[in-house]
């Protein structure tokens, strides 16, 4: 087989599709707390963060573990926010962030993407959804210490919308 040819033998090592229905049969054996959208998504909240576990590609190959920072922080901040996140990007490997704004609110979100073409084991799937977690959350403890007046006032209002539930 040469380098940039596709070997179609099938795959050994108990290499599986990393598919949904796998995913949340591992988050539960692991007694992980998570939820489904409507189209059928996993995700949950760490740190008060919302991570979303998806597939993408032409036959759902690539599964990406993507996190969400949200706190409250105004447009107005966003050259700051985008310098900490593109520092962050040139001096680590994981995760991939990048800044947007929404309704006058900064969003950093953070991804770490593989390509599973040839499947994963469990072990692989794992360290994955860790790594993606673990290193998203790294950053956003960052970008929390350059913000601590919004992250008081995010924690209070997740705080009071919990008491009222």
């Amino acid at each position: 087989m040469g380098f940039f040819t596709k070997d179609t033998a099938p795959s050994d090592g108990g290499l599986e599709p990393v598919s949904n229905e796998r995913l949340a049969r591992l988050f539960d054996e692991t007694e992980v707390n998570y939820g489904r959208d409507d189209d059928g998504d996993l995700g949950g909240y760490w740190d008060d963060h919302l991570f979303q576990f998806w597939h993408a590609g032409e036959n759902g190959e690539f599964f990406q573990v993507r996190g969400r920072w949200v706190r409250g922080v105004p447009e107005s901040e966003y050259p700051a926010v985008l310098e900490l996140v593109n520092r962050w990007n040139s001096e680590k490997i994981w995760p991939k962030g990048y800044v947007e704004v929404h309704d006058g609110e900064v969003f950093v979100y953070a991804e770490h993407t593989v390509d599973y073409e040839e499947g994963a084991t469990d072990a692989q799937v794992h360290l994955h959804v860790r790594t993606g977690v673990a290193t998203a959350l790294r950053l956003f403890d960052d970008l929390d210490t350059h913000f601590p007046e919004h992250v008081a006032a995010a924690k209070a209002k997740l705080a009071a919308a919990a008491d009222s539930d």
